[in-house]
């Protein structure tokens, strides 16, 4: 699902026609509660194979081509009373969905399933579903009533009504160069965690060695500030005035190749600043990701936390699970307490 100038769901591929494949799918028939997928054929794993046969009349599959029609299609489930919603496909089509749908469901959603088949699949990994999880199987679940409650970010922008999604991880600064090194190592084969550790080591290596330009080195316009009352976040004294190198949110706690990069910041929306690309601060980036938690590192420009409401302005763009969206002044808080079904 990708989006038009950055912002948001603006079209989905309709469904293949004539395609061959049939990994992972399942011909039985499932009975029981009313069922809405949304399937997006252009997720990663999707490409090139025929919608999982279900044969039930309960469970209704829509690949819609638009956000309007991915919303008109989520209202029509919620008319329906759906008891489970579907995601077939990887986190930017979980983000597609979250965001349309919290127009529909509000704080009553269904129960939720994703299918992770994207090229990058951090929910799931969280949640810890397997690889290949099959239609069928993830319905059969909703009898097993085994849940796990997850808390997606509210992205509202304060400057002007345009923008409001809703979204796992959130990345500004030199993530925006971490996305498109990440699309390069897609282009070559390399796709989930070990696409991520390319990324990173790719990362560290032109943020060691770069010169002049190099969107690696480069800070971006950042102010960020925590409730109650909208203080800063702690600024050392390196970087500039008004500046940061990166900055990473998310409601998430487990991260593919076992990952902790907030540390031991709390429950809420957690964080990750760091001020400016010293050499000795990038260096660390290998075990700041996994997890590493030292008084020195405040010093070094270095800040964890985590807090229930954030206040951005970015003079740049950010990332929200894989996609730009524009510079400007925002406000995360976190979303309605989600159900997703697990094995």
């Amino acid at each position: 699902m990708k989006p038009v100038s950055g912002v948001g769901l603006n079209r989905i591929s309709p469904e293949p026609q004539g395609l061959a494949g049939t990994a992972g799918t399942s011909s039985r028939t499932v009975s029981g509660p009313r069922v809405g997928v949304v399937r997006n054929p252009r997720s990663h794993r999707n490409r090139g194979h025929e919608p999982e046969a279900v044969n039930a009349a309960n469970v209704l599959t829509v690949a819609p081509q638009t956000r309007d029609e991915l919303a008109t299609a989520l209202a029509g489930f919620a008319e329906q009373g759906i008891e489970l919603l579907v995601i077939d496909g990887g986190d930017g089509t979980v983000r597609d969905v979250l965001t349309r749908g919290a127009r529909v469901f509000g704080t009553q959603w269904p129960k939720l399933a994703v299918l992770p088949k994207g090229k990058t699949n951090a929910l799931a990994a969280d949640l810890g579903l397997p690889r290949k999880w099959p239609l069928a199987d993830a319905i059969d679940a909703l009898s097993s009533t085994r849940t796990e409650i997850r808390r997606p970010m509210i992205v509202e922008r304060t400057d002007r009504d345009d923008i409001h999604a809703m979204g796992f991880i959130l990345g500004g600064g030199v993530f925006n160069a971490a996305i498109d090194a990440g699309q390069v190592a897609h282009r070559y084969g390399a796709f989930q965690g070990f696409a991520v550790a390319v990324t990173a080591a790719f990362g560290i290596v032109q943020a060691l060695f770069g010169l002049g330009a190099s969107p690696w080195r480069a800070l971006a316009p950042m102010r960020i500030a925590t409730n109650p009352g909208d203080h800063e976040i702690p600024r050392s004294s390196h970087g500039g005035s008004g500046f940061r190198f990166a900055c990473g949110m998310s409601t998430l706690g487990k991260f593919p190749l076992g990952m902790h990069p907030f540390g031991k910041a709390g429950s809420g929306i957690q964080y990750l600043v760091i001020d400016a690309p010293l050499r000795r601060v990038i260096a660390l980036v290998p075990a700041l990701l996994m997890g590493l938690d030292r008084p020195y590192l405040q010093r070094l420009g270095i800040h964890r936390g985590a807090a229930s409401e954030i206040a951005l302005q970015l003079g740049g763009n950010f990332i929200l699970d894989g996609e730009a969206f524009p510079p400007g002044d925002y406000r995360l808080r976190q979303g309605p307490e989600l159900q997703f079904l697990v094995p």
